[in-house]
């Protein structure tokens, strides 16, 4: 086990085998003491894992076992290429959709943990398409505690406006068409991080029904909301042009056999001027947000 010197946790750089053996790169904080719980770590879309390392180091150095890992095609988890060649074409043919993702991916890091922590409960965080993961994957029974941290159905019509326009605009008339004539979708074109092909096509696809990936009659998976009957709280923060309370609403819904707690968070609450869908996870939250959210994973009850 490599030490780090991160809030004084250990840290290690990992493979996680997922469903069907696609090896996912995935980092596992372990606490200097007593184990108390473990806690998984699920992105936003395009979103690399090394943007959690702050707040799953604070998790450990409480006594977590955390475990952050990358979505395949992304980050880490995306497909190797032989020396000299492009980076960008590796992702040019590879498939992989959003389902995929949950299915593959989220269930394999949810097995992973439950297998070689068994004696510990398992907390679950949810950053935006995280959360929406958890009502898809079919082992969600296996989760104790859930927090989702501005997480939704991600309909733009559930967007804040003007922001619903734009996501539409861009999302239809310049990032699709881009991401057919490229064989996937290039993170320089807004995204800041490219992603298959498949996973923006199906999201895509969601953002633009009224009921996102409810709609969707393919998505079977959906049936698995139903299974979730842990502790489930949603994050919903004000100056969020994404994750609006009735977007976090419209996915929190689906989770009928749990008791939804929607939380609503404004940036004056953590002494700050904004925080957006991105914000909880910047270290500046550390003694505020990170601390609640915090004592709620721990909770027992």
């Amino acid at each position: 086990m490599a030490e780090a010197a991160l809030d004084d946790v250990f840290t290690d750089d990992i493979t996680v085998p997922a469903i069907d053996g696609y090896p996912l790169g995935a980092t596992l904080f372990l606490p200097r003491g007593a184990k108390r719980q473990t806690v998984l770590i699920n992105s936003a879309t395009a979103v690399p894992r090394k943007v959690y390392k702050g707040f799953g180091a604070y998790l450990a150095k409480r006594g977590s076992v955390v475990l952050t890992y990358d979505y395949r095609g992304t980050g880490d988890s995306r497909p190797k290429v032989l020396s000299g060649d492009n980076p960008r074409k590796s992702l040019v043919g590879f498939k992989a959709s959003m389902s995929d993702w949950a299915a593959l991916d989220v269930t394999a890091a949810v097995t992973w943990m439950r297998e070689r922590y068994q004696a510990l409960p398992l907390a679950y965080v949810g950053h935006s398409f995280g959360g929406q993961a958890l009502g898809l994957i079919p082992n969600n029974i296996e989760v104790s505690r859930a927090l989702l941290v501005a997480s939704q159905a991600a309909t733009w019509r559930l967007m804040a406006s003007p922001e619903r326009y734009r996501v539409y605009a861009a999302m239809n008339y310049v990032l699709l068409p881009l991401t057919r004539m490229l064989g996937y979708t290039p993170g320089w074109a807004g995204l800041g991080m490219d992603l298959p092909k498949g996973v923006f096509e199906q999201w895509t696809n969601w953002v633009n029904s009224p009921c996102y990936l409810f709609d969707d009659a393919a998505l079977t998976a959906v049936s698995n909301f139903a299974k979730f009957k842990g502790a489930l709280r949603a994050l919903c923060i004000s100056d969020d042009p994404w994750a609006t309370r009735p977007a976090v609403e419209l996915l929190c819904s689906g989770f009928g056999a749990a008791r939804p707690e929607i939380i609503a968070i404004t940036p004056a609450d953590a002494g700050v001027a904004k925080i957006g869908h991105f914000g909880f996870f910047r270290p500046e939250h550390r003694d505020t947000l990170w601390r609640g959210a915090a004592e709620w994973l721990e909770a027992s009850e």
